[in-house]
């Protein structure tokens, strides 16, 4: 169910289990796992600078596949801490920028695929939120630092005890997301991203993913933040790229990145 494809610089992966809305059954979690696993291969090779991730049919993905799923012998640690979890540390750690399309459905581990990736962008229609009041769950796959760090936690409550779903366009202007389209434009939005990022200087990209990452997990204050944005970009001055984006400013011309240090 899971699709895997690059070209031109730029990998697309595919939830492709439409008519059951793109739910992640424990297999379909190993075949995702398992493309991230190529792109990894193949941004080490150079063979690959952006990312786009996205469902097909009517939803990104509705979270878990539980059509199977006895709740009595259900080992959900071993699905959520076991295989969730290092999935979506794998896809949040590749060393590229990563776009997602968020359309339809997108709930428990399909939201925890979005905040995986750098960069979502949104379908109008999308439905985002906490719908497990109704299954006697609870929220999972990072919703709750999500929507608590965008929210507050009022508002985080609120979503879990009424179920309630935001629309994309409510949750890009509740700023959980990157940016909101309309759901006949949004792939196209995400896969021009996409080339536009494979054409530029991936090492600064991935610099400054780094240290997004570090502002949110470690709470980097100002000046330590700070520090941090000086070591990077003392690093990247013996680059290539930084190089080529000095020369094409000062020659008044677009600059050419390789993407390597």
């Amino acid at each position: 169910m899971i699709r895997f494809t690059a070209d031109d610089g730029v990998a697309e992966v595919v939830l492709d289990a439409p008519d059951k809305l793109n739910a992640l059954d424990e297999q379909a979690l190993g075949e995702l796992s398992a493309a991230y696993e190529e792109a990894e291969r193949l941004v080490a090779g150079g063979d690959i600078r952006s990312l786009v991730l996205r469902g097909e049919g009517r939803a990104f993905c509705a979270g878990r596949d539980i059509s199977n799923v006895d709740p009595r012998e259900d080992d959900v640690q071993g699905y959520l801490g076991g295989l969730v979890e290092p999935l979506l540390q794998r896809m949040a750690a590749l060393p590229v920028p990563t776009f997602a399309v968020a359309h339809g459905a997108c709930l428990g581990v399909g939201l925890g695929l979005l905040i995986a990736s750098d960069i979502v962008y949104v379908a109008d229609t999308a439905k985002i939120g906490s719908p497990f009041a109704n299954l006697g769950a609870t929220l999972d796959s990072g919703g709750h630092a999500l929507f608590v760090e965008r929210l507050g936690a009022h508002r985080t409550m609120d979503l879990i005890v009424t179920g309630r779903l935001m629309s994309g366009s409510e949750a890009v202007a509740a700023g959980l997301f990157s940016r909101v389209f309309p759901a006949d434009e949004v792939t196209d939005a995400a896969r021009s991203a996409a080339r536009a990022a494979a054409s530029g200087a991936t090492q600064a990209f991935v610099a400054s993913k780094r240290l997004v990452a570090s502002l949110r997990d470690d709470r980097l204050g100002l000046w330590a933040s700070m520090a941090e944005e000086n070591r990077a970009q003392a690093a990247l001055c013996d680059s290539a790229d930084y190089r080529e984006g000095f020369a094409a400013f000062q020659e008044k011309r677009r600059p050419e990145f390789t993407g390597r240090g």
